[in-house]
């Protein structure tokens, strides 16, 4: 990216400080910490408040005037080291005090990433949301589960035309891992936008043929900037289609002897429908475990996506009254995750299912970024008991990436031919590497905006550029009921507890002489097992008595200061002697 024109670092406010707009004049006035900003009248302003510089939480405000429209509304996995989060949300601050301005929200399909923090968000925003059949009938289940029933939701499907405000949308369906994915052209005042997400080009798969002279006519028009998903902008070469994996699939499940267990994502109803398709074709039966699959595939057969005969799905409970050979599995688990259907199988936990040599399990799915490791604990165990497992992916013809790789990117970016040209969906160097591809493919390096999220991207009539400002974008953090009250400082603790574990220590104190009246009690958990160190343990309570002795009885006890000092000398006394330092918790009871 070395002759991409190089991005000014934004200005960042803290989170508590946000962007309010009020009308001066003819341009409308920004009041942040530092000063005042004025955005331009008549300036089209996209704001990426989630989905750059990593994957997930994918959600973008276009801004006009008096309209705001929103793409995507979606979470987050958390990381490894943020321990007991469920789910990371975008930090929609700047939306909640605009809602008023905000004429809906648009989604373009039904994964987690794209649509999973709708619950959270929407009963903020409280805005109309447009989307597809299916993508509807998912969100209406997400919103059941958490008992919000005044949402308001719009089926839209391709080929459709939405005026929201200032904006015109039109939608294109594309080829993704989930039906009824929607790429967006926008025309703004300014002039068009093409935003494609999530989306391959499938040559073989005869449905996507119409979609691909959608997007011929749609690029005989003069293309202001294209957003462009980056996910596999690395990798070189095409994606498998969707018909190869049916295909080998099919293979599996008519030449194998014993059980086929087939994990995938939940979501991949074009996956779920190849397994129906063959386990019909060859006369098994098919039972499912999971909930996420079960509720998917009922989801799908309601709305008549997913087509079962009578009696090809059994009962989970009655699977066993079948012959090994006659049955197939359908379960969650691809991504090794704790309480999966194919994870409790692997380590003898499931109810129904024990896994037994002649067993063959296919992992038909791709493993996201974080799981390697629980993907390969279920696959030892899976080995330990005796079965055959096929996993990898696109190397075994098993799994089709829905994200475009660099060679149909570079065929879009020709096709599309943009002015302006905007990577999203990916990490930072996913974004770069895209760049670098619509460099290669002409687009002029100084009309490619490589943003992160909260950034302000403006456009007029004559050029678009970065601006200088940014909207709070920081991570908004899911954990149990609690939404947003777990922030960095409980995280680090966490991570404190986790790494070297806690040393509590218990005084009681006579309030009126400050004396210890009993030897302190000592609780250490995930630090060292006590009666293996009873050397240490018997320190510390010495090194608590010490600063106790220094007490004069004829000034009253700073008890705020004394545990200060507990946590700073002990913890110190305890890296000298094991080189960790546990959090230290003193706890004082006055008698």
């Amino acid at each position: 990216m070395n002759q991409i024109s190089k991005i000014k670092k934004s200005k960042h406010f803290p989170p508590e400080k946000h962007f309010k707009n009020v009308k001066v004049n003819n341009a409308e006035e920004t009041t942040t910490q530092k000063g005042k900003y004025y955005f331009k009248k008549d300036t089209l302003r996209i704001i990426p408040i989630g989905g750059l510089g990593e994957i997930g939480r994918n959600m973008t405000a276009f801004e006009y005037n008096d309209d705001i429209i929103v793409i995507d509304c979606g979470l987050m996995f958390p990381k490894e080291e943020m321990y007991g989060v469920d789910s990371i949300l975008p930090n929609t601050k700047y939306l909640e005090d605009n809602k008023d301005r905000i004429r809906g929200m648009i989604i373009t399909h039904g994964h987690e990433d794209h649509a999973g923090a709708i619950p959270f968000i929407a009963p903020k925003l409280k805005c109309p949301i447009y989307t597809a059949k299916l993508t509807v009938e998912m969100i209406k289940e997400k919103l059941k589960e958490r008992v919000i029933d005044n949402i308001e939701i719009h089926e839209v499907n391709s080929g459709d035309k939405l005026k929201l405000g200032v904006f015109n949308v039109e939608f294109i369906g594309l080829s993704h891992t989930i039906p009824d994915e929607m790429g967006l052209i926008i025309d703004t005042p300014v002039d068009r936008f093409v935003y494609i997400v999530d989306f391959k080009i499938d040559y073989r798969d005869p449905s996507q043929r119409p979609v691909m002279q959608k997007l011929k006519e749609v690029a005989k028009s003069n293309i202001r900037c294209l957003f462009l998903d980056s996910t596999n902008a690395e990798v070189e070469g095409q994606s498998v289609s969707e018909v190869t994996v049916k295909e080998s699939i099919d293979s599996i499940i008519a030449t194998t002897k014993g059980r086929v267990i087939v994990t995938s994502f939940a979501s991949n109803i074009s996956r779920i429908s190849a397994v129906v398709e063959a386990a019909k074709t060859y006369h098994k039966k098919i039972a499912v475990s999971g909930r996420s699959m079960i509720k998917n595939i009922e989801i799908a057969k309601r709305i008549g996506y997913l087509h079962v005969p009578d009696g090809v799905i059994v009962d989970m409970k009655h699977i066993n009254d079948f012959p090994k050979e006659d049955v197939v599995i359908l379960c969650t688990g691809s991504q090794g995750e704790e309480y999966a259907a194919l994870v409790r199988m692997a380590s003898g936990e499931h109810k129904q299912i024990k896994i037994e040599p002649g067993d063959t399990i296919v992992l038909s799915s791709s493993v996201v970024p974080g799981n390697e490791r629980s993907v390969a604990e279920t696959i030892n165990s899976l080995f330990r008991e005796g079965a055959e497992v096929i996993y990898g992916g696109e190397r075994a013809d098993i799994h089709a990436s829905g994200h475009a790789k660099a060679e149909e990117l570079r065929m879009m970016l020709a096709m599309m031919a943009p002015e302006y040209f905007i990577p999203i969906h990916g990490e930072y160097r996913h974004l770069v590497r895209n760049a670098q591809l619509a460099q290669a493919m002409g687009v002029d390096p100084k009309k490619i905006i490589v943003a992160e999220n909260g950034e302000i991207i403006e456009f007029d009539k004559e050029k678009g550029h970065l601006t200088n400002y940014k909207i709070p974008s920081g991570y908004v953090l899911v954990d149990g009921l609690g939404v947003g009250d777990v922030g960095n400082i409980v995280l680090r603790d966490r991570q404190a507890m986790a790494k070297d574990g806690i040393f509590v220590i218990i005084l009681t104190v006579d309030h009126t002489t400050g004396k210890i009246l009993t030897s302190p009690d000592i609780i250490s958990r995930g630090f060292v097992y006590m009666r293996a160190a009873e050397e240490l343990i018997h320190g510390a309570r010495n090194e608590v008595r010490k600063l106790f002795s220094h007490h004069n009885e004829r000034f009253p006890l700073n008890w705020d200061y004394i545990k200060k000092s507990i946590r700073d000398e002990l913890g110190e006394y305890l890296f000298q002697k094991t080189q960790r330092r546990p959090m230290v918790i003193p706890v004082i009871i006055e008698v």
